[in-house]
Parts: structure tokens; C-alpha cells; sequence
């Protein structure tokens, strides 16, 4: 109840999209509020995001301020090359959230299908790391499942021994098992997303991607948070799949962007998922 004060005495509604800038924004948030943060911050000055400015450190502490116990921070991020020498911005940062109290709770890897970049005497780059922080262990994990390629009942390899003999049984293979922490997406207009307006952003993360971090460290009627929101993806995500949400961004261009994107489904109390859940 006292949470719920302090948002309103700030001005601050969930559901909402604000236009400031992520430290302060988060400075007036109540502490152990956010059950999971998708986002991915200006990293190496690779684009001009309409002059913001970034201080990881100061954004990593208050996300570990208001993040719950047991509660998620996934970290997109990648690396400059200068003069062929790759920076590791992006595992300084894992090493600074991890100082400050976060667990690395994984690396896992978004991996682009369509990838453009291309160098002239190294193998194509096409992933970007994706940290998950968590404050404690993660309270909620709904592991994300794949087909398997055989099923039903097989013989199966039992105590094989030093004399290298095989031995089996009678077992039953199961029909999926959980993803691998690689995760593959298309990239660009009908991949990233079908909404022309979020292009009027420089970089966007795939709908999907964001959608299967949602889907795996939360449940419904959580509160998913984005403070360097852009276009607007966490927060549409979060809208279609059941949870609240809160986003803010320095640029008023970007949230214009971002509240354009979510109006649209602002009136359906019963929200849909874009994508299937396998």
C-alpha cells in the first residue's frame, strides 16, 4: 500500500511511458518494486540516441535498488570494434552489475538470422550477449520448451561401463525439452517487428525476443520496466502478454514513438500474445 503511495505522490501510474531521463525516473520509484527489466542501454556510443548520455553505474545501482529480491535484469549489449580491437564494454558492465550485488545468473546470446555487419578479415558478426542479473535467485522461471527430434519409447543406454559395452533399456524419450541459452531471431521490418513506426527508432530488439523474457522470468500481473525504452518494445510486450509496465526515456521523439505503438491495443482489457509461447 505504501508503494502505491509513493508512485502517486511522484506523479508516476503504472502502465505508463514517461519522458526523463532513466536515473532520475528511477531515483523516484519505491525500493524492491520491478519483477524484471528488459533493456538495452546506449552502449560504446555506436549511435547517437538524441544525446543521452550513459553512466552505468549509476543506472546499474538503482536498478538494483528497485529491483525485487528474486527479480531479473536482462542486459542486451554488445561491443565497438576500434582498429580491430574489440572493446568488452559489454562483460565490464556484467562485472560491474555482479559488484554491486547482482548474480550473473546467465549469458545467453541473441543471435541475428539476418545479420548486415560484416568484416573484411574476421567471421560474420551476428549476436549480441544477453546478461540476466538477478537479485538473489530468480523467484520465477517458466523455462521456454523446444520439440525434441525423436520421441516416444526407445532403447535407451544404460550403465555403460570401463569395458565399454552398451547397455540398454526400455525408456521414453520426451516430446520437448528447454531451449539452450542461444536464442535466433530475424531482424528488420516483419522480423524485429511489423510496426513501421518503431524504424523511426536506430535500433530496435526483436518483439519475440522481448516476448520469451517476459514469458520466462515472469507471471502475470508483474511489473516489467524498461528505462532506456525507445520504441517501446518491453512495454508493448509486457501490455500483450498480461504484465504491467513502466518505461522511460530521455527523448520525447522516442516515447512519442512508444506511446503511438501501444494505443492501439490500449483498449482491449484481454490482450493476446503476438507469438506462440514455443
Amino acid at each position: 500500500m505504501n508503494e502505491t503511495l509513493s508512485f502517486y505522490k511522484e506523479g508516476i501510474e503504472l502502465n505508463n511511458i514517461y519522458c526523463e531521463n532513466c536515473i532520475s525516473f528511477m531515483q523516484k520509484l519505491p525500493d524492491n518494486i520491478i519483477d524484471l527489466t528488459v533493456t538495452s542501454p546506449p552502449y560504446d556510443d555506436l549511435r547517437n540516441y538524441n544525446g543521452y548520455s550513459f553512466d552505468c553505474e549509476s543506472i546499474a545501482k538503482q536498478l538494483y535498488r528497485i529491483t525485487k529480491k528474486g527479480g531479473v535484469v536482462v542486459w542486451v549489449v554488445g561491443d565497438k570494434i576500434i582498429k580491430g580491437n574489440k572493446t568488452l564494454t559489454s562483460f565490464k558492465q556484467a562485472l560491474l552489475f555482479q559488484q554491486i550485488g547482482f548474480n550473473v545468473h546467465d549469458t545467453m546470446i541473441y543471435k541475428k538470422k539476418n545479420t548486415p555487419f560484416m568484416r573484411s578479415n574476421a567471421y560474420t558478426n551476428c549476436f549480441e550477449f544477453m546478461f540476466i542479473f538477478s537479485k538473489g535467485a530468480p523467484k520465477t522461471f517458466n523455462p521456454l520448451k523446444t520439440k525434441t527430434v525423436r520421441s516416444g519409447e526407445e532403447m535407451l543406454v544404460c550403465n555403460k561401463k570401463a569395458d565399454g559395452i552398451n547397455k540398454k533399456i526400455l525408456g521414453k524419450l520426451n516430446e520437448e525439452k528447454t531451449k539452450t541459452n542461444i536464442w535466433e531471431y530475424a531482424v528488420g521490418l516483419g522480423g524485429t517487428t511489423k510496426d513501421k513506426i518503431a524504424f523511426r527508432h536506430p535500433a530496435i530488439f526483436p518483439e519475440k525476443m522481448c516476448q520469451d523474457h517476459i514469458l520466462s522470468w515472469t507471471n502475470k500481473g508483474d511489473l516489467v520496466f524498461d528505462p532506456m525504452c525507445g520504441s517501446g518494445t518491453t512495454c508493448k510486450m509486457a501490455l500483450l502478454n498480461g504484465r504491467q509496465y513502466l518505461g522511460c526515456d530521455i527523448s520525447e521523439e522516442y516515447v512519442s514513438i512508444s506511446k503511438e505503438r501501444l494505443n492501439s491495443y490500449l483498449n482491449f482489457p484481454q490482450q493476446i500474445p503476438l507469438f506462440s509461447e514455443n
